[in-house]
């Protein structure tokens, strides 16, 4: 008798914590590990949480609420996506802390089949997917009690500036965008690096890419591009091209580094991107306000300047003296922490 209470008592407690998982609610474990490239503030409350998006896939994210959050009111909300190639314990997570610490709800996510979050095979990369997250993450914030569903916004980095411009051109649920060092991921595998790519080189890479489809449907697994080293590196590897050294700087080295971030997707993720343009529709934001960041000295810049170009009113460009595209993932004394908060707060009030 006392073995078959035993038995169902531990089916009882597994289901239970299934249960836990599949709803988004968090365990005391989950709240107290700290697993982030920066240090956690004592002015925030950090919750892991989980949510579907509409194709069931389970997204993770790190929720940061301000430490005197009154949970019998409403707050803003703001949504932060990670880099192209990185996971919520970086950048993303610096962005919604330092959010959370002026009053916002946060969350940074862990896109789809990447980090934390569910989706099979691992490593795809999916411009619809991507941007359909962002939406997720609107479900989910705009549900909780506390927060003003009518008051959230966005903020992308890198890779997730396209695609956080692209689910407001459809989701009028987001009340106000801001992109930071953003890259136009369909518009750089099509076009190449500053439009560079010709016709010819364009069918080359299609070839290729149909044959690798090949490769992996006989194989079974898909083949991933090459990454950056499991553990981190002590210095830069001579011979890298510009752009690559400042992104091994960040991903592969102390700085940067995080185990969920390889900075590798599967080969054949890039037949979507270039089959899926991400900004056709930005003046269809308008009214709603747009923010677009980027360093002085950053190499992509020339996407957010075509993107302010083609966005309609009300938008502002700002830029950050001396700063490379990199910095403003993590450099919190360059990031102007003054202009986000002074945008949301205006946008969301």
């Amino acid at each position: 008798m006392k073995n078959k209470f035993k038995r169902c008592l531990q089916n009882f407690t597994a289901v239970f914590f299934l249960l836990l998982f599949m709803s988004g609610v968090t365990t005391a474990s989950d709240i107290d590990t700290w697993d982030k490239t920066f240090e956690k503030s004592d002015k925030v409350i950090h919750e892991k949480v989980t949510y579907p998006n509409r194709f069931g896939i389970t997204i993770s994210a790190d929720m940061y609420l301000p430490k005197t959050i009154d949970k019998s009111k409403k707050y803003p909300a703001i949504i932060v996506g990670t880099p192209y190639g990185g996971v919520k314990e970086q950048g993303a997570g610096i962005y919604a802390q330092e959010m959370a610490k002026r009053g916002f709800v946060a969350i940074a996510f862990d896109e789809s089949f990447n980090g934390e979050s569910s989706g099979w095979p691992r490593r795809v990369s999916s411009p619809d997917i991507f941007v359909e997250d962002f939406s997720a993450g609107v479900d989910f914030i705009g549900t909780r009690p506390f927060v003003d569903r009518d008051k959230i916004g966005v903020i992308g980095l890198c890779g997730s500036g396209g695609f956080a411009v692209t689910a407001a051109q459809v989701d009028l649920r987001i009340k106000a965008i801001a992109t930071v060092s953003m890259y136009d991921m369909s518009r750089v595998n099509r076009y190449g690096w500053k439009d560079s790519m010709t016709d010819e080189k364009r069918s080359e890479i299609l070839t290729e890419l149909g044959n690798q489809r090949w490769k992996d449907f006989e194989k079974g697994t898909p083949e991933l591009a090459p990454s950056f080293p499991d553990k981190p590196a002590k210095s830069i590897p001579k011979g890298l091209d510009p752009i690559t050294s400042e992104f091994f700087e960040y991903y592969a080295m102390e700085r940067g580094h995080h185990p969920n971030s390889i900075g590798a997707f599967t080969k054949t993720s890039n037949l979507s991107f270039m089959n899926f343009p991400l900004m056709n529709y930005i003046k269809s934001i308008s009214p709603r306000p747009l923010l677009f960041i980027m360093g002085e000295n950053a190499h992509s810049r020339y996407f957010t300047e075509d993107a302010y170009k083609m966005a309609a009113e009300p938008k502002e460009l700002y830029i950050v003296p001396k700063a490379r595209h990199i910095d403003l993932y993590d450099r919190v004394d360059m990031i102007p922490w003054k202009k986000l908060n002074d945008f949301f707060t205006k946008a969301l009030k």
